[in-house]
């Protein structure tokens, strides 16, 4: 397996179950139906823990721009493989996003909250506030490339080692992930990931999802511009500490 294809597919994985898990929550009539955050963001964690597995041998397991753009600004990634990943990390969302809406579409079809139909496939603020929802974003992806940052600076044992989630081990990214999810993601739905928000919106907005209202792409800046600024900071104090 190419590093391309392992992104693809870590990326299809995480959002297949991410997005799944937001489906078996807000949708109608399905088996979990209100069952809240806690749900949301435990799956959350445990589709990072999927895709980081089955990644990690090939691609490092990125699985998201920001962590793609804080490994190379740290120089801890060859920037010329950048491109590369960016591309792999949206097809696989926009991949993921699809099938979630064909397996839950039955939902999605008697569902009425043309909101909810949204947040299966992208992040909504609860309080929508451009600066705040911004601010938001931007401490949960430092939080996020900082730590992954320390970690895989300090498992780099051989010269040909891929940098990424996969130096890690899967475990202690899913729970890298579910404890910002409930500590920092109750404003935004924590993005914190690009492709993530920005190719699954873009799905929504190609596919023939019955009364599905607008894509909300005023908003659509703010989980790609955020993550982004978040990664750089993380990056940059990094290598200040280092």
């Amino acid at each position: 397996m190419t590093p391309f294809i392992a992104e693809i597919i870590g990326t299809f994985l995480l959002i297949l179950l991410g997005g799944g898990v937001v489906a078996n929550v807000v949708l109608e009539k399905t088996k979990s139906n209100d069952m809240g955050w806690m749900v949301i963001t435990t799956a959350w964690g445990l589709a990072v823990y999927i895709g980081v597995v089955v990644a990690a041998p090939y691609s490092g397991a990125h699985l998201n721009p920001a962590v793609t753009l804080g490994l190379a600004l740290a120089g801890e990634f060859d920037w010329t493989s950048v491109p590369t990943y960016i591309l792999a990390q949206f097809l696989g969302a926009m991949l993921g996003s699809t099938i979630v809406w064909l397996l839950y579409k039955d939902h999605f079809d008697i569902t009425k909250d043309k909101e909810a139909k949204l947040g299966v496939f992208s992040t909504i603020p609860a309080i929508r506030n451009p600066l705040s929802n911004l601010f938001s974003e931007i401490v949960g992806t430092f939080v996020l490339v900082f730590v992954i940052l320390y970690f895989t600076d300090a498992t780099i044992i051989e010269s040909d080692t891929i940098i990424g989630l996969g130096s890690l081990g899967a475990l202690p990214v899913g729970l890298l992930v579910w404890v910002i999810g409930l500590s920092l993601g109750g404003t935004t739905g924590y993005a914190i990931n690009p492709a993530r928000d920005l190719g699954p919106r873009f799905m929504h907005y190609i596919l023939p999802i019955k009364d599905k209202g607008s894509s909300n792409w005023g908003y659509a800046w703010v989980p790609v511009i955020g993550p982004i600024i978040g990664c750089i900071l993380a990056a940059l104090l990094m290598m200040a500490l280092s």
